[in-house]
């Protein structure tokens, strides 16, 4: 039998040695990234709070989001839950206090090229704020944006209130280039679905939905500000007209 020429051979080899390491290795681009190897997704520290007791929505809200952020990929560290519940139904979950919530979001750890995501669900009061059950008293705009120029200042940042009146939070001192903000509601209108019998508001319910199918938090924004359209009609209720300011460097932003 007549051998193989060698470079026939060492051919062989080679495909061999391919199909067994699972194909050829990726190559680097300019960037100095393998062109084959997928990009990892940006890293978010998430606040979750449900700031009122009255009714079982605000928790319901924040355990979902909170499911949702893990099936994402988040770790489980860097989701803070906060509840006004004196027996909250995860033992790891903290009190929804402001000093407790302001001083969560001031120290959350984030670095270059993380995100931060605070979303809080509760009654709201015009030109006062949410309600802070715990604290008997409302969070104002301007406490929430102290809190948020700590280390969110310096990366992409997504805010959600989520109460009557919350439009009072998409202007003043609650407006940068590097932060979203989304709100339930006009600062002169109320928000609905607050009834015991709701497993979460209109808002919440419609943002839950939207968050998993939008690519960015504009598209999910306008899919939630449709959806909540649709189910205040069938209730003949004044429009909530949910208000949102997009700051100039995230107005693509991806979605949590």
């Amino acid at each position: 039998m007549t051998s193989k020429p060698p470079r026939l051979t060492a051919r062989l080899c080679l495909v061999v040695l391919l199909l067994l390491s699972g194909g050829p290795p990726a190559v680097a681009a300019k960037g100095g990234a393998p062109t084959g190897a997928a990009k990892p997704a940006p890293g978010w520290h998430a606040v979750l709070v449900a700031a009122d007791n009255a009714e079982p929505v605000f928790d319901n809200a924040v355990d979902t989001i909170a499911r949702q952020l893990t099936l994402r990929g988040v770790p489980a560290a860097n989701i803070h839950r906060l509840s006004a519940n004196d027996e909250p139904r995860d033992p790891a979950t903290e009190p929804s206090s402001a000093d407790r919530l302001l001083g969560r979001i001031a120290g959350l750890p984030v670095r270059r090229g993380e995100r931060c995501l605070v979303f809080i669900t509760s009654h709201g009061k015009q030109d006062a704020g949410v309600w802070m059950a715990r604290d008997r008293d409302y969070l104002q705009p301007e406490a929430l944006a102290r809190a948020l120029s700590g280390r969110c200042a310096r990366v992409p940042t997504v805010v959600v209130v989520s109460a009557c009146y919350s439009g009072i939070f998409v202007s003043g001192a609650m407006r940068a280039p590097n932060r979203i903000v989304l709100t339930a509601a006009r600062r002169d209108r109320p928000s609905f679905g607050c009834q015991a019998d709701r497993t979460y508001t209109f808002f919440d319910e419609c943002l839950i939905e939207a968050l998993p199918r939008a690519a960015t938090c504009r598209a999910a924004f306008a899919e939630t500000v449709a959806c909540v359209g649709r189910m205040e009609r069938r209730l003949k209720a004044l429009p909530s007209q949910p208000r949102a300011y997009f700051g100039v460097a995230v107005r693509d932003l991806a979605t949590p």
